[in-house]
């Protein structure tokens, strides 16, 4: 039981740590330039093939 309880409180506190950067990220959108998008495109390119 004790491991489903410490499983469940990962699982919150990551779901939470997420919605806090998909929330600051759209928050600085319009800091957002075509280089910085290029450059993660690049990053994300790279690190899958």
């Amino acid at each position: 039981m004790n491991y489903i309880v410490t499983i469940m409180c990962v699982i919150l506190f990551s779901g939470c740590a997420t919605w806090g950067g998909i929330k600051k990220d759209t928050r600085d959108g319009a800091e957002w330039t075509k280089e910085k998008i290029n450059q993660g495109a690049s990053y994300v390119k790279d690190k899958t093939e």
